[in-house]
């Protein structure tokens, strides 16, 4: 699945919405840091949360990518797009999560206005479909990734922008390898 792996970054190939899913289950069980419980289910453990961006065009998969990484953090219901209400707001266990679209944000400063400010806690995993409508107000995220329209599947390129964010690469490249998607 993987093309090019380094320390900082990971290019991958998604030929269909399958390997878009397997992203995101992935990607829960690095941000997440879930660990299994005695009960069978996935329980966030005491590295949870983070930043991650995602960018890519209308249709590039972000929000099946986020709905992904959060129904395998335990989130169960209806999983909607933030595109009209903004934010979306979960909680499993002790671990918010949070699933934010700027798309209509027409000034960077709309997010401030909005009090978003207030989510970026250490216990919460923040998810933020098209974070270049806030520019630089929003500070680097642990993981950026850009998905794109690659023939008739996608593209996803994974960049760590922080220490954390490396160690969920890393991490992620490891659970990749032993479950590939089908």
């Amino acid at each position: 699945m993987s093309d090019e792996i380094n320390t900082h970054r990971l290019k991958m190939d998604l030929p269909n919405e399958q390997a878009t899913v397997a992203l995101g289950q992935a990607l829960a069980h690095v941000a997440a840091d879930l660990t299994s419980s005695v009960t069978g289910h996935f329980e966030p453990g005491s590295q949870a949360g983070g930043r991650i961006y995602l960018k890519g065009e209308l249709g590039s998969g972000k929000t099946a990518l986020t709905r992904a990484l959060l129904r395998e953090c335990g989130v169960t219901g209806r999983i909607k797009s933030p595109s009209y209400a903004l934010v979306e707001s979960y909680q499993v266990s002790s671990l918010y999560l949070y699933h934010l679209d700027f798309y209509r944000f027409s000034d960077s400063k709309e997010w401030l206005d909005a009090g978003f400010k207030e989510i970026f806690t250490n216990n919460a995993l923040v998810l933020i479909e098209w974070p270049e409508r806030a520019d630089e107000l929003l500070g680097a995220p642990d993981l950026f990734i850009e998905l794109s329209y690659a023939g008739d599947g996608r593209s996803a390129s994974l960049t760590a922008q922080t220490q954390k964010g490396v160690s969920w690469l890393t991490t992620l490249t490891s659970h990749l390898d032993t479950h590939p998607s089908e």
